[in-house]
């Protein structure tokens, strides 16, 4: 099919940023399965199994997926209906030596669970640099219209006399609070580790010959070699779905302070109280190109919506989880983990063009 007959999701066509995009574009997911490999055999070799020197410098040497790999990954996987063995046959082709102890003692979990993990913490990074831009952006429009007198609003029915940066600090209390709530699930983030098919860990402790101290270390070079101080310190096969749940929450809050405050943009350009900046050329109606209509807060609005309810999903999957666990958290998280995260980033981008040049009349 050519891409003309394909659905293009507007959050990549229109909306999220590059450099979101690419923290959940295919290469890099990839990628960083290949990274998992590679800091789980580096740690394997380092507490003492026999893994050949080359094996370790042939996956150092082909840890970018490339178009051709996902050909090939295409071509495996309508054999082995299984895209983690896909993959593994694919790095396996690009380095040989590494093809018997490529995933030694791991389960798919190992490069799906880490690989997203890996991916959230740094999707996380760059909200909150998003968040940052647009505090910075509100309290600088706070300072300059401190003292603008404006009418407040209880009820939207006329009350008690406010400022324009008075009420911008509203705005801005809420980002912040939004970015403690992003810090917090920063700090707690953890990798799930080398935990074995059920969490128990027995294929590990084979390999290491019953030694609970290579085991325990093995967890944590692994965990280091990806950037992390600690994994979870239990798991089933995947770690707790809550934490994803913990973390769409807080992206959810950041549509909450988001829509609250495009909806107040869209209040006030009716009053004639504030506008949104506009481009250069811009038509604000097909009909009606003379209109200022607020735009950019009503896309805010819209994108918002759909990430608050994207919230829910996360927690259903985490209450839908048996036992050690089940396959119907991965088509979900698949869709609902990338899109929470392009939405934040979508919203936010727009949001920061609108504080950075709203008009006050």
């Amino acid at each position: 099919m050519s891409s003309l007959d394909r659905f293009d999701h507007p959050l990549t066509g229109r909306y999220a940023s590059d450099e979101m995009q690419r923290l959940f574009s295919t290469g890099h997911r990839y990628t960083t399965w290949r990274r998992m490999w590679l800091a789980l055999a580096e740690s394997e070799s380092e507490l003492g199994l026999e893994i050949p020197a080359e094996a370790l410098e042939q996956m150092r040497n082909n840890l970018e997926v490339t178009a051709d790999d996902l050909e090939r990954v295409k071509e495996y996987e309508k054999r082995t209906r299984h895209d983690v063995m896909a993959h593994l046959e694919a790095f396996a082709d690009r380095a040989p030596a590494a093809k018997p102890i490529l995933h030694l003692g791991a389960t798919s979990a190992f490069v799906g669970d880490n690989a997203e993990l890996v991916i959230s913490r740094d999707a996380l990074d760059l909200v909150e640099r998003r968040v940052l831009a647009v505090v910075a952006a509100l309290a600088a429009f706070a300072r300059t219209w401190a003292d603008e007198p404006a009418l407040g609003m209880t009820h939207f029915q006329p009350a008690q006399p406010t400022t324009v940066g008075k009420r911008a600090t509203l705005w801005l209390h809420e980002y912040l609070l939004d970015l403690e709530r992003l810090r917090f699930e920063r700090g707690r983030l953890k990798l799930r580790g080398a935990k074995g098919t059920t969490g128990t860990q027995a294929t590990f402790l084979d390999l290491f010959s019953g030694d609970h101290h290579k085991v325990r270390e093995l967890d944590r070079l692994v965990a280091a070699k990806l950037g992390f101080d600690h994994t979870y310190p239990v798991t089933g096969q995947t770690y707790s779905r809550k934490v994803d749940s913990f973390l769409l929450d807080a992206l959810s809050g950041v549509g909450q302070s988001s829509a609250k405050l495009a909806t107040d943009i869209r209040l006030l350009a009716r009053l004639k109280e504030v506008r949104e900046p506009l481009a250069a050329g811009q038509v604000g109606s097909s009909a009606m190109p003379y209109k200022a209509n607020p735009m950019r807060s009503e896309r805010v609005t819209a994108l918002a919506r759909w990430l608050m309810n994207l919230a829910a999903n996360p927690a259903q999957t985490a209450a839908n989880q048996w036992l050690e666990r089940t396959l119907d958290d991965s088509a979900n998280r698949r869709m609902a983990l990338p899109e929470a995260f392009l939405c934040a980033d979508a919203i936010l981008g727009i949001i920061h063009n609108v504080a950075d040049g709203l008009q006050v009349f």
